[in-house]
């Protein structure tokens, strides 16, 4: 027999749990684990210690906590030994989940490679301090060690110089989707799904359940889940908006772009776009009922109004300011615009241009006056063609007063010509 600090899950269920004088305690069933509560445990990457046992007792199922625990190996099994067993506390078990129950053969997210993984088996490992998870397995040997069929394999494969490929994430890479049916409280549920970019948080959720996809967008902060909503498809979007509360919804629709925004409602019932409409800050909400009235074919249904315009005669300096103030998204940068008091685009300059000029020059000094701009309700197939043959970031939008109402970037055109919009 073998003392072991490294053990697995699967083979620590259907343990029988033995005393110092060899009587059988119980069969265990599951295992308790907390994890860490608070920002401090969680920037630290504590790992889920082991704190109790559910065990089988005769006809008996006992939540208990065990006195000097030693797990040693004998062939291929475990046998699990401890000096005392005790009742577990109701207080001890807050904030805990059973290991097997939740994460055993679960979909979780693996933080480093971006994906959406099932666990196969958990590794644990015994320090002076307790037991702790320190990985999860998600490959192939995990699955035949579960079956109990991995020694076999592992001398087949010996001979043909073969070896099971074994696939494991380290805790601190793991976040885990089902918390959210337990009767756990995070202080940041979902924390480690925060670092992820909007395009892989997107891809994760729509492999998610139903139920899984609603616990994890909602988890996300207002800024994160508009442009994680902003990544998904169409019909994920919908789902996703119609599982929503209308109040939390309309926080998220804020977030996003205006010209996103109306896209997205587009989709959806009429009675739920109005309701979404009614509840947004009235700015935001203005702004999209404005662009729902363009038909889906023409310009305007495509272009963004979240520019910034500038009058000719500001300086370099008084441009710089007012975009630090504004701290604009990136799209927003593609084009920027100079306009006269009647706001009709006179010219546009990049941020290449301001870097370049001197602090008090005046914008109409090195503006573009050829400006390639286009109508509002001008044919989306338009739009591809001068971005092209110009090689333009952004077109300017203007209606049939010469105003300037917009811009259509060539992020939102790409989309189209790909097939995650309407245009052709």
């Amino acid at each position: 027999m073998t003392s072991l600090t490294t053990f697995y899950l699967s083979r620590l269920i259907g343990c029988k749990l033995f005393d110092a004088r060899e009587n059988v305690l119980g069969v265990i069933l599951d295992v308790y684990v907390q994890l860490p509560m608070n920002n401090n445990e969680i920037d630290n990457a504590h790992r889920p210690k082991i704190i109790g046992f559910y065990i089988k007792q005769q006809k008996k199922r006992l939540n208990v906590t065990l006195t000097n625990v030693q797990i040693v190996k004998f062939n291929t099994h475990y046998k699990v030994q401890c000096q005392a067993i005790t009742n577990a506390p109701p207080e001890i078990l807050n904030n805990t989940f059973l290991l097997k129950e939740t994460i055993l053969d679960k979909q979780i997210v693996d933080i480093n490679g971006r994906k959406l993984v099932r666990v196969n088996d958990v590794r644990m490992v015994a320090l002076s301090s307790g037991a702790f998870v320190v990985a999860v397995d998600v490959g192939l040997e995990g699955l035949l060690r579960r079956i109990g069929i991995n020694p076999l394999i592992k001398i087949i494969l010996q001979l043909f110089g073969g070896k099971i490929p074994s696939k494991f994430i380290l805790w601190d890479d793991v976040e885990a989707i089902d918390f959210g049916t337990l009767n756990i409280k995070l202080n940041m549920p979902f924390a480690k799904l925060n670092t992820l970019h909007p395009s892989d948080l997107a891809d994760i959720i729509e492999e998610l359940g139903k139920n899984s996809k609603t616990s994890v967008f909602s988890s996300l902060d207002e800024e994160t889940a508009a442009d994680v909503l902003e990544e998904l498809e169409a019909k994920e979007q919908v789902n996703i908006i119609e599982s929503l509360s209308i109040e939390k919804a309309a926080d998220v629709l804020e977030k996003m772009p205006a010209n996103e925004a109306a896209d997205l409602m587009e989709n959806l019932e009429d009675d739920m776009t109005a309701q979404l409409l009614e509840e947004m800050e009235s700015e935001a909400s203005e702004e999209v009922r404005y662009l729902l009235e363009y038909q889906e074919s023409k310009v305007g249904s495509l272009m963004t109004t979240n520019i910034l315009t500038f009058s000719p005669t500001q300086t370099v300096n008084e441009a710089v300011s007012i975009i630090k103030e504004e701290q604009p998204d990136m799209e927003s940068l593609y084009t920027l615009f100079v306009v006269d008091e009647n706001n009709h685009l006179e010219g546009t300059f990049t941020m290449r241009d301001l870097l370049l000029a001197s602090p008090d020059t005046q914008l109409k000094e090195f503006m573009e006056t050829n400006t390639n701009q286009v109508n509002d309700n001008d044919r989306l197939d338009s739009l591809s063609e001068i971005i092209s043959k110009y090689n333009l970031l952004a077109v300017p939008v203007t209606n049939e007063n010469e105003e300037l109402e917009g811009m259509v970037v060539i992020d939102d055109v790409i989309d189209d010509l790909l097939g995650k919009r309407r245009t052709t």
